[in-house]
């Protein structure tokens, strides 16, 4: 009895300290894991430093790549009949100048041959305005409203030093954007004269393992770079297709202008839309009156609703092969972090993050056992 109590009280004890090792082990394994979660982080850091201080190049060089994945079918049309490298990629580069310009005419030619009926409007809206806050239910008398102006044209005085270096910091934005406009051109022309050469290239260069991986993650990542702008131009298409029939049917001037514009805008997230949008309202407004600048109103914003919460997600999540839901946060967080470039950036950028993932798990998932047969694995030899 004695050596039986004797047992029994030793069976905690050595539960205990197997309870004991288990959680030794579980907190070097979570330590293990935090240092590595921590040095992933730190190499991320680095990483968004670096691109921060290159930022100037990298930034041509995104804007090219987005340009190439679009005119990359003509090239390629062009070199599989016989074209040469460099011929081809001229005239394609040429070919997408003169369609840019064509655009840019579409678009000013009308609007500066209405400028005068344009500014007309604007006037006798701002008089409307005028008379429409001097009655009922505002009743602002003229003396409130001189005062008013005298106020704002103190206001402005006073802050003319802010107005120039705003001046200055818009032409400085002015001219890197040319400058980031041009530099992407000739990055684009060479894209679209070496890329086919780049590949076999970059697989000389690495060693190993790496001379096969990298090379399949940038051709995948190529091809999903080139879903997201088809993406976008479909997207915008459905934009423009749908907000020009809404202003063709309220007689709307400018539609064709008011239409390629919403589609070139579509290309530049949520001030692109707003931009857009603002200019078809204003132009409702000084045309037709105050009932169709509001109908406008709401067309826009059901239309923009409908893209930004149904068309868009599906397709990219389609094309891309990311959840729309995914889609959505990605532009939620890209915008928060870095405005306008990062809302546009989010989605390629997620798309590429689950290229790369998807080749890593690929990886290292365990190779298939050999197949057998009859129940025998191969290379076993039954006696007979």
């Amino acid at each position: 009895m004695h050596g039986y109590g004797t047992s029994a009280h030793r069976v905690p004890c050595m539960s205990a300290s197997l309870s004991s090792t288990k959680t030794a082990a579980a907190l070097r394994t979570s330590a293990r894991v935090s240092l590595d979660v921590l040095l992933v982080l730190v190499m991320a850091g680095v990483a968004l430093w670096a691109l921060g201080r290159t930022w100037s190049v990298v930034w041509p060089l995104i804007v090219a790549l987005f340009l190439t994945t679009l005119t990359w079918p003509l090239a390629r049309f062009l070199r599989r009949h016989g074209w040469r490298p460099a011929l081809a990629a001229a005239t394609v580069t040429v070919l997408f100048l003169l369609v840019a310009s064509g655009i840019v005419a579409l678009i000013a030619v009308p609007v500066a041959s209405q400028s005068g009926e344009l500014s007309d409007g604007v006037v006798d809206g701002i008089t409307k305005v005028h008379e429409w806050a001097a009655g009922p239910p505002l009743n602002i008398r003229e003396d409130q409203i001189s005062s008013a102006l005298d106020s704002a044209v103190s206001r402005v005085q006073d802050s003319v030093g802010s107005v120039l270096s705003a001046a200055v910091t818009g032409v400085s934005t002015f001219f890197n954007g040319l400058v980031t406009a041009v530099l992407a051109l000739f990055l684009m022309f060479f894209f679209l004269k070496d890329g086919p050469r780049f590949l076999p290239w970059l697989r000389r260069q690495l060693p190993g393992r790496l001379a096969t991986d990298i090379p399949v993650v940038a051709e995948r990542s190529w091809e999903t770079l080139g879903a997201f702008v088809r993406s976008q131009a479909f997207v915008g298409l459905l934009d423009a297709v749908f907000i020009g029939i809404g202003l063709w049917v309220l007689g709307v001037p400018l539609v064709l202008p008011l239409a390629v514009l919403t589609f070139v805008s579509a290309f530049v997230p949520i001030i692109g839309a707003l931009f857009a949008g603002l200019v078809a309202v204003l132009i409702a407004l000084v045309s037709n009156g105050l009932t169709d600048a509001l109908l406008v109103l709401a067309i826009i914003i059901v239309v923009q609703q409908l893209e930004g919460n149904v068309f868009q997600p599906m397709i990219q999540s389609r094309g891309l092969g990311l959840h729309a839901a995914v889609v959505l946060l990605a532009v939620t967080l890209g915008g928060s972090l870095a405005g306008i470039v990062g809302s546009l950036l989010a989605v390629p950028v997620a798309a590429v993050l689950a290229v790369v993932w998807n080749y890593v798990r690929q990886q290292l998932v365990d190779p298939p056992l050999e197949p057998e047969q009859d129940g025998v694995p191969d290379g076993v030899t039954v006696p007979s």
